[in-house]
């Protein structure tokens, strides 16, 4: 018997594992695959060092203190946040406009839309309304929202391509409250974004949080790695474990006891294995989640299946300095659709963090594909190679030169939606959940998919199921 036991060691399940066990819980982590850190996928080659899922992560103090408390503090590295984020629009990168003085001069938004989006963010907004409204439930879609607050070129040439680039999403799909919940809240208090950000701070307590000194400080805009990628960070968390991960474990069926407690079985190399627990927490993808509560949640079964997840390829490219046609100094580009170019965004690895290229060149991570492209997963490695290098021809190289292919990933389902219903799908689920004490999900579909939202999320699931425990002692 086992106080916990936690399906998945990504992210979502260590931090959770590593939460509970500083709580003195008993747990088992098993994982399907045979490594740790999910889609957090590092390598290293010949002195390339690259990532395949997440690239960086914005360094929450829950994820910093993770980091310190698993022995990574020295080896964390930071971006140098004035590195500007650029644009493709109109043949041209053009850079973000990261603050108002940036926005009066940005080439991004003509004067029209530069007024249209002041005059949208001060409150002068039109309530929501027509017929299509009406059909989606009263719920907004991400390029509603901000069509109606910012204007349509905001929406077009800023928003649109950061829900493409970084969610691999449609911002005609996105439902504006599930995806952008804070901004929504915003609009919601104030009526205006400003104003809402103004009201927001006014009302929130004023309360002096005393700093933790064994905590890095980090400055808004920055974004962290580690010396030896984002995998240092699963590893180094399942090295604390006390050997209580177990690979190449396959849930394969879960049931509830007289005792109201769950049997667990497994397929293992070893051979079927039987695990009893106090309390499972699942932090498996929603199609995995689905397959398991089928048999015993059939309504929670149905809303996780209801998720879509669209494939993305990874595409990690290696190019000499020579064949790059201007200084790679910045976070990367994004492009809006409709600019005849197919990769959705591309990061300038080498140049966000040192040490990742031996001397002479430079890593480039493309994404491409997502819920605006889902015939990408139709092509094979060296269709999706030549795409993403025919586009890099117009955007960046200097010269056609080969591309030294690092990886293809192709996550066949990649990043979960939250699109409209999505709320409604959550509500259903947790209702669901209601019939089965004891029994947690804690995965990106529900609140945030960034590594920050999944280590805040598990710490306070870790909190949820360890009074659950106290209780039913």
């Amino acid at each position: 018997m086992i106080d916990t036991l936690i399906v998945g060691a990504g992210i979502s399940g260590l931090s959770l594992a590593h939460a509970l066990q500083k709580d003195a819980r008993q747990v088992l982590v098993t994982e399907r695959q045979g490594r740790v850190g999910g889609n957090i996928t590092t390598n290293r080659v010949a002195g390339f060092l690259w990532e395949e899922g997440p690239t960086s992560f914005s360094p929450s103090p829950a994820l910093l203190r993770l980091a310190v408390e698993v022995g990574l503090k020295d080896e964390l590295v930071l971006a140098d946040r004035r590195l500007p984020r650029y644009v493709y629009w109109k043949g041209q990168l053009l850079p973000v406009p990261m603050n108002p003085p940036a926005a009066v001069t940005s080439q991004l938004l003509s004067w029209r839309g530069k007024l249209r989006a002041l005059t949208g963010a001060l409150g002068f907004v039109s309530p929501p309304s027509g017929s299509e409204l009406a059909q989606q439930g009263g719920k907004e879609t991400v390029a509603q929202f901000f069509r109606r607050h910012l204007g349509t070129e905001v929406a077009e040439r800023l928003v649109a391509p950061f829900v493409s680039g970084v969610y691999a999403g449609d911002v005609h799909q996105l439902s504006a409250d599930a995806a952008f919940r804070r901004i929504t809240q915003l609009a919601d208090v104030g009526g205006g974004l400003v104003a809402g950000a103004i009201l927001q701070r006014r009302q929130k307590p004023k309360t002096v949080e005393a700093q933790d000194a064994n905590i890095p400080q980090t400055k808004p805009g920055e974004l962290g790695s580690f010396r030896e990628g984002l995998g240092a960070l699963p590893e180094a968390i399942a090295s604390r474990l006390d050997g209580a991960v177990k690979l190449n474990w396959t849930l394969t069926q879960l049931r509830p006891t007289e005792q109201q407690t769950y049997i667990a079985e497994f397929s293992t190399p070893e051979g079927d294995r039987q695990i009893e627990a106090r309390s499972v927490v699942l932090t498996t993808p929603g199609d995995v989640t689905a397959k398991l509560l089928q048999p015993l949640l059939p309504t929670v079964s149905q809303a996780l299946q209801a998720i879509p997840y669209p494939p993305v390829a990874c595409v990690v490219l290696a190019y000499p300095d020579s064949a790059v046609g201007r200084p790679l100094q910045g976070f990367g580009n994004l492009i809006p659709r409709h600019q005849g170019i197919r990769t959705l965004g591309t990061i300038w690895s080498s140049t966000l963090f040192e040490g990742r290229t031996p001397p002479g060149w430079q890593i480039l991570t493309n994404f491409i594909g997502g819920a605006t492209d889902p015939k990408i997963a139709e092509l094979d490695q060296e269709q999706i190679v030549q795409e993403v290098h025919n586009d890099l021809r117009q955007i960046l190289l200097a010269q056609d030169v080969q591309p030294k292919v690092l990886a293809v990933h192709l996550w066949k389902r990649a990043i979960p939606q939250y699109t409209l219903g999505h709320q409604e799908r959550l509500e259903a689920i947790n209702r669901g959940l209601e019939q089965m004490p004891g029994l947690y999900l804690c995965s990106n579909f529900i609140d945030g998919v960034s590594l920050g939202d999944c280590v805040t999320r598990a710490q306070k699931r870790a909190a949820e199921v360890s009074k659950y425990l106290q209780a039913s002692v």
